[in-house]
């Protein structure tokens, strides 16, 4: 049997964080939708099929067959790459069936002769005809449909992972001057990790998880639920509230609360951050802070693809696409989105909606120098941390370019106007 993990047209429903990823490539928990995903699926071999202008970027990632046509010659068992699966949920199929949720298909298996007579190379269209051709049977389970959907499962796969992964205990290097207040069967605190004095590191509401090679500086308290992941720093006097996911090699300081920071991402300084996604190789200068709740406490609309949406949330934050820079003083309002290698300066009521590649200078959004630079800029701030720049990654970026370059330029002639 064949198994592919796909993603389907929602991918655009994810954005800012799904420009350059799959959408099994984003973050939620202690690691990516993916690594649940592969710890459900039953024997067989895998295969992923995604968007074609990122499908080399993919293979390089994962190393699997990528959009290989071959996989729909044999028995098949489809995974929706948007899937959240708990740890009980095993996939066990022997008879044709595609389980739903809620309208989109989560898995299903199709015979060989199935699969034969559906397929045409159109992935929307066999996912279509399967779902019209093969039992269904409806179940409740986690799928994510926006960004927002994340932060908010987020506290509760925080808690499934510590218990997923079993490990217990003080195996790196805590100085005796720190602190654990509530249950101590709750922390695991990785071999080459180092806690300072004055850390204090609360279980009451969840446990916290320190990966090997992170280090928490003097004074940072971290309340559970949280993951911190390898070689992460946790600045001097960071406040870190429940909820939270870092990935590797990040720098977080100020204050943070049920938030996600993909990885290699800094917010080294004071300011709040709440609610929010912040992608790979983004940088908040000091003070940057988001808004999450509405002074009227209705809820949060964000825009997505030129057009507001409710989320149906008390409390959204930002969401901060790859390669993204902001200046000090930064005060995003409640539900931005900044998409893709944006450069935000601070001045006024910022918008809420930033277009890839933009900068916002002065109240206005212009061109800035142009994307060979900021790939320029990309591949230095990689550098630093000693991560390679790849081609199928420039690629990838420059198809976005000129995916968005109308919009970009709409945004520009609007502020252009409003500035005169």
């Amino acid at each position: 049997m064949k198994i592919l993990i796909y993603e389907d047209e929602k991918w655009k429903a994810l954005l800012p964080l799904t420009f350059i990823k799959c959408v099994f490539d984003i973050r939620c928990g202690y690691g990516h939708l993916i690594d649940r995903i592969m710890a459900v699926l039953p024997d067989g071999e895998k295969g992923l099929w995604v968007r074609d202008y990122i499908k080399e970027l993919t293979a390089k990632k994962y190393n699997l067959p990528v959009n290989d046509s071959s996989f729909f010659g044999d028995d098949m068992l489809i995974v929706n790459g948007r899937w959240l699966p708990s740890l009980d949920e095993k996939i066990a199929l022997t008879e044709e069936t595609v389980v739903m949720s809620q309208g989109d298909i989560i898995y299903g298996l199709a015979k060989k002769e199935t699969v034969g007579k559906l397929w045409n190379g159109d992935m929307a269209k066999f996912l279509s005809d399967v779902k019209d051709n093969v039992r269904t049977e409806e179940k409740e389970t986690r799928c994510i449909n926006y960004p927002w959907d994340l932060i908010v499962y987020n506290p509760d796969i925080l808690r499934e992972d510590f218990k997923r992964y079993g490990e217990k205990g003080v195996k790196g290097n805590v100085h005796s001057m720190a602190a654990i207040v509530g249950d101590k069967e709750a922390v695991y605190i990785a071999e080459g990790s180092y806690v300072h004095p004055f850390v204090v590191i609360d279980t009451t509401n969840g446990p916290v998880y320190i990966d090997r090679g992170a280090e928490i500086f003097p004074s940072a308290r971290i309340e559970g639920p949280c993951y911190v992941g390898v070689d992460t720093q946790i600045m001097p006097g960071a406040n870190i509230r429940e909820g939270n996911s870092f990935g590797d090699v990040c720098r977080v300081g100020g204050e943070v609360e049920e938030s996600i920071f993909y990885s290699y991402s800094n917010k080294y300084h004071d300011g709040f951050i709440g609610h929010s996604y912040i992608g790979e190789f983004v940088n908040l200068g000091a003070l940057t802070t988001n808004s999450d709740l509405k002074n009227d406490y209705s809820n949060v609309s964000v825009y997505l693809n030129g057009m507001p949406k409710d989320t149906g949330c008390l409390k959204v934050g930002s969401f901060i696409g790859d390669h993204t820079k902001t200046s000090i003083g930064t005060l995003f309002n409640t539900g931005t989105i900044a998409v893709l290698m944006c450069n935000i300066t601070a001045g006024g009521i910022l918008p809420k909606y930033f277009p890839s590649f933009t900068w916002y200078v002065n109240n206005k959004f212009m061109k800035g120098y142009g994307l060979d630079m900021m790939i320029n800029t990309a591949k230095t701030v990689m550098g630093r941390r000693k991560r390679q720049w790849l081609k199928e990654e420039e690629d990838a970026i420059r198809t976005v370019y000129e995916m968005t370059d109308e919009e970009r330029k709409e945004a520009i002639r609007k502020s252009r106007k409003t500035s005169r």
